[in-house]
């Protein structure tokens, strides 16, 4: 008995790591995330009726994914089985209504399916850039609070929050890109509308539902929200746009090219694709999951006519 009792405490640990080791399921280590599709601008209609731009698939694809474009065309049907056919959904940048638009519409479909699979117990995450992050705060106040702001073409470093070193996003940032984001101009910035600090703190349904984790201010000294992440649910928000640092080289636009904002985009992606890891969805077949990748639409050249360099046409 006395020996029992000796080496209880190594008993307890080889009984708790099995107890984790049952009931915690395994990565999923063939992870597939959707990205949605754009309406096409005027200079993309040559090509096709929706497009999108090759940088997100890049980024995503650099941490080990890999990506289902989301057709503007889809019926509500459709979209619900690809949602349970995916692992994790990105809302892109581009320009759209928040309100009255195809991919508002989308969006809404998709934003209210990750709520619910994640009430279920089901890993589910969603990333919001720049245009995705602004219609997320309209699904989730229910109301357009966005106002304009002198931010279409500049970077900046970021101004963290409280909460930053303790978010799910940030968390494990490497303390060299931690000093660097807050000292240099990593944050590329490229949108007219901007959640005020004010608008988000003053609406119950954003300051309950997220977390700031970084503010900036613009040359009119708008102070705005630059980055969220959800309290309850794995979604993430960035006003500002990671993937065009490492794959983007328009030279009218301000776009950061530091090798810490490269480290930044990868860090962020390897983030997003290890939460998409957690979720075991799957299409039925082979067959299906074949088709519904973004293989399918090879990306074309659009640096002469565009801010992309390539885009992928869906429709």
């Amino acid at each position: 008995m006395a020996a029992l009792l000796l080496h209880m405490p190594e008993v307890l640990l080889c009984v708790s790591l099995y107890w984790d080791q049952l009931f915690t399921a395994p990565l999923n280590q063939r992870p597939i995330i959707g990205v949605l599709a754009m309406e096409s601008s005027e200079a993309f209609a040559q090509f096709g009726k929706s497009y999108i731009p090759a940088s997100y698939v890049k980024t995503l694809e650099s941490a080990g994914t890999r990506v289902a474009p989301i057709s503007i065309k889809l019926s509500e049907d459709e979209y619900t089985q690809l949602f349970h056919s995916i692992n994790g959904v990105l809302f892109p940048g581009g320009v759209a209504s928040v309100q009255n638009s195809r991919f508002a519409e989308i969006s809404a479909m998709f934003y209210n399916l990750t709520l619910k699979a994640n009430d279920r117990g089901v890993h589910f995450p969603l990333w919001a850039i720049c245009l995705g992050f602004e219609e997320l705060t309209v699904l989730t106040s229910g109301e357009n609070l966005l106002t304009a702001t002198n931010t279409s073409n500049l970077s900046l470093p970021l101004k963290f929050t409280k909460d930053t070193l303790h978010s799910r996003m940030f968390k494990n940032l490497p303390k060299h890109l931690l000093q660097a984001l807050q000292t240099k101009p990593l944050a590329g910035h490229y949108h007219n509308w901007s959640i005020t600090l004010k608008n988000f703190t003053n609406n119950k349904n954003l300051a309950n539902f997220y977390k700031i984790l970084s503010t900036n201010t613009d040359s009119q000294q708008v102070e705005f929200v630059s980055t969220m992440e959800a309290f309850r649910y794995p979604i993430y928000a960035v006003q500002w746009h990671p993937e065009r640092s490492p794959y983007e080289w328009n030279v009218t636009l301000d776009i950061p090219h530091f090798s810490e904002a490269v480290q930044l985009t990868w860090y962020l992606a390897d983030f997003f694709v290890n939460e998409a890891r957690k979720n075991s969805y799957h299409f039925s077949n082979t067959t299906e999951e074949e088709k519904a990748l973004i293989y399918n639409y090879p990306p074309i050249y659009t640096g002469n006519i565009s801010k992309y360099n390539q885009i992928h046409i869906i429709d």
